[in-house]
């Protein structure tokens, strides 16, 4: 091996490192601002939140070094940035909070805090036991058949929540199977497309420029397209039931390169989103509350009972402008219990202003740009197809969450990954960022040069 080669990967753990030495700088410091802000002093407990985050990010970046060297240096701080983020906005919540009981809404940060600890304790066993992600292609169908139960349980669960059937009731703890369902369809999908890729690509005929794919090939696409909507009509699951078909159409695209698919796929979408919006009365109220969400502050719409957190949520950017309030210096309570979950993006943009939400943003997008590189990087189809496809559920669910919380479609209930709390999302983004990081490694490691055996001459190696 030479030298380049050997030296790569010390190169860009020290990158990684620090990298995170930046993010526990910000996250911290965004701590402290926030108790400062808000109680002119630190926090309390600031050591045991500083002493935590150090060690998630210690822990984390010796795993990486240890078992996955030569990944990409900035999926871990990426990751690990979001993730201080949010705690810090959960901590700025709580504040307010804990100082108005009449709102009564628990604080989460500390809870926050712990499930992001065993967020990042899964992903450093997922490295650990996982050392080639190709292991996962032989339990595909075992893998979709868990997935499917884990999709269709909420269905039957007594758990009906602010409208939608999502959770899994466990004692005192509530469980959003859909979190963890999306990485299991997209390794089934990106299995079942690197076995079928040929047969969906070649076939079919071509009318008017477009070559539609074949009745016999439509099976798979109209299967998936059933399942959302069934998910849609029986658990009012709009958000995981957009996640869940997008994720499909968008890997299937990927991997046959046709249009065609794109098209039948949003054409079975539109049509599946109307006529159960027309039909489902929870689905419905939100395309209502969606189209007219100012409607919420009239007497006809209280009367209604419809929810004005849509309202609030738009009047909250309005009055955050570009630079926003400063930390602490919002009202971001007023958007009522989803505050720190479904609408923390809100808290960004009124007391970090557009440039707030705009960096936000970025992150993502940098983070699910990493995705698509290494995707580009993997020699082998199961791995390109499943980096791409992890990558465009987070593209997906940032969708689909900003698009709600700002007014561009309807809400969907789901959590922004890493921002929000949410145990079982948290725990699910840091398994996809550990096969992430995996897949990196292991493309990484076959672009490098062949070491020569020991007596032969490197000559014979190019």
């Amino acid at each position: 091996m030479t030298f380049a080669a050997f030296s790569r990967a010390p190169n860009r753990r020290r990158t990684e490192a620090w990298l995170l030495c930046g993010v526990v700088v910000i996250t911290l410091g965004g701590y402290a601002c926030t108790g400062l802000s808000m109680q002119d002093r630190l926090p309390a407990g600031f050591t045991g939140f500083a002493l935590g985050i150090v060690l998630l990010a210690a822990v984390a970046h010796l795993a990486v070094r240890r078992w996955a060297a030569r990944a990409d240096p900035l999926l871990l701080p990426l990751a690990l940035l979001l993730t201080g983020l949010g705690l810090v906005l959960m901590h700025r919540l709580d504040i307010t909070y804990i100082a108005e009981p009449r709102l009564r809404i628990a604080p989460a940060g500390n809870g926050q805090l712990v499930w992001t600890a065993i967020g990042v304790a899964a992903c450093v066993g997922l490295l650990l036991v996982l050392r080639d992600h190709r292991w996962l292609q032989r339990y595909l169908y075992l893998m979709m058949a868990v997935a499917l139960v884990l999709l269709m349980a909420p269905a039957f669960s007594s758990a009906d929540q602010f409208g939608a059937k999502r959770w899994i009731m466990l004692g005192p703890l509530s469980i959003q199977p859909g979190e963890f369902v999306k990485i299991m369809i997209a390794v089934f999908f990106a299995g079942y497309l690197t076995m079928s890729r040929d047969a969906l690509a070649l076939s079919g005929r071509r009318v008017l420029g477009v070559r539609l794919p074949p009745g016999r090939q439509l099976g798979p696409i109209a299967t998936i397209w059933m399942l959302s909507l069934l998910v849609l009509i029986f658990e009012r699951d709009l958000g995981t039931s957009l996640i869940f078909f997008g994720l499909f159409v968008i890997m299937l695209y990927m991997a046959t390169e046709r249009i065609s698919w794109v098209v039948c796929g949003l054409l079975m979408a539109v049509v599946g989103a109307m006529v159960v919006g027309s039909l489902e009365p929870h689905v419905h109220g939100r395309v209502v509350a969606w189209q007219h969400p100012m409607d919420a502050f009239t007497q006809a719409g209280r009367a209604a009972g419809q929810s004005q957190q849509l309202g609030q949520a738009l009047f909250s950017f309005g009055s955050g402008g570009i630079a926003g309030t400063g930390l602490g210096q919002g009202h971001p309570e007023l958007v009522g219990f989803a505050g720190n979950s479904d609408f923390i993006l809100t808290t960004v943009g009124e007391e970090l202003g557009l440039a707030g939400v705009m960096a936000v943003l970025l992150l993502y997008a940098l983070l699910a740009q990493r995705g698509f590189h290494i995707a580009l990087l993997a020699r082998d189809p199961f791995g390109k197809l499943l980096a791409a496809g992890l990558a465009g559920a987070l593209v997906l669910q940032v969708f689909v969450v900003t698009g709600g919380v700002t007014g561009l479609i309807p809400l969907t209930g789901k959590a922004l990954p890493f921002l929000a709390k949410g145990g079982s999302s948290m725990v699910a983004n840091w398994l996809m960022v550990a096969l992430l990081i995996r897949i990196s490694d292991t493309a990484q490691r076959r672009h490098e040069p062949v070491a020569p055996q020991q007596g032969l001459a490197s000559s014979v190696f190019p």
